[in-house]
């Protein structure tokens, strides 16, 4: 059995006085939310703060980003190491948004897969496609080219333990929000390209969706066979919305 993840990605949002306010809320909502693990994937200069907040309880801080590098002449980076150091427990690699505005690729996403496992951080590994590839039938294609370079450079327990986020980038603060049909069939895709490297540790790792995740679509959703979780955007916001979420993950 896949423990559901649910992970909210606050991307550039939160002071260190919004993020204690959230957290402060978020607690008592998610003391007894058994069978779901919880995940806030915060800002840099939230990090340490939410670390030492939620330390001792079922929520778990990743970061939204991290240099492939150990060290090195970088302006503007940190290192898998340097998240480690300050307890972080895992981080969000290759999300649309870092692909489109900051040109990451998928040969840089894999060396970033092996830096975060090896200083043992978790992986959320991003992906999905625009709403022009979809229309043009593309889906499976983008999927695999983004998926199997990093997936080929892991043994069969790191893809156990890989988490793969599933965004429909069409789907991605629109409001649109894949049927579920849509849904379980790119999750199910996703999963045979992990089979496809190692059959056995397909059956372990998750696959979350995410885009326009709200408390009302999350029940449909993540009672799918191949979805694991979500990844949450602006409905991980609110300690309420993201709260109601996990609760549907278990429900």
């Amino acid at each position: 059995m896949r423990t559901p993840l649910i992970a909210g990605n606050w991307k550039m949002h939160k002071t260190v006085a919004e993020a204690e306010r959230f957290i402060s809320g978020l607690l008592p909502l998610v003391y007894a939310a058994d069978g779901v693990d919880l995940a806030i994937c915060v800002p840099f200069t939230d990090l340490q703060a939410m670390v030492d907040s939620t330390r001792g309880s079922r929520v778990s801080v990743y970061a939204q980003n991290m240099h492939q590098a150990p060290e090195g002449a970088f302006t503007g980076e940190v290192s898998a190491a340097m998240l480690s150091e300050i307890d972080v427990h895992g981080v969000v690699l290759g999300h649309s948004e870092r692909r489109e505005y900051f040109n990451e690729t998928d040969a840089v996403l894999a060396e970033k897969l092996l830096a975060a496992r090896s200083a043992g951080l978790a992986a959320i590994l991003c992906v999905g496609e625009t709403g022009q590839q979809r229309d043009e039938d593309e889906t499976e294609a983008v999927l695999t080219a983004q998926l199997d370079r990093g997936l080929a450079l892991l043994d069969a327990e790191a893809l156990a333990e890989l988490v793969i986020a599933y965004e429909p980038i069409w789907a991605i603060g629109t409001g649109a929000v894949a049927t579920a049909e849509q849904a379980q069939e790119a999750c199910a895709f996703v999963r045979s390209r992990v089979a496809a490297v190692h059959a056995e540790a397909a059956e372990s790792t998750r696959i979350l969706y995410g885009g326009s995740v709200k408390s009302d679509n999350a029940a449909e959703l993540l009672g799918l066979p191949d979805v694991d979780g979500a990844l949450v955007g602006g409905a991980s916001l609110e300690p309420e919305s993201f709260a109601a979420i996990a609760a549907a993950a278990v429900s």
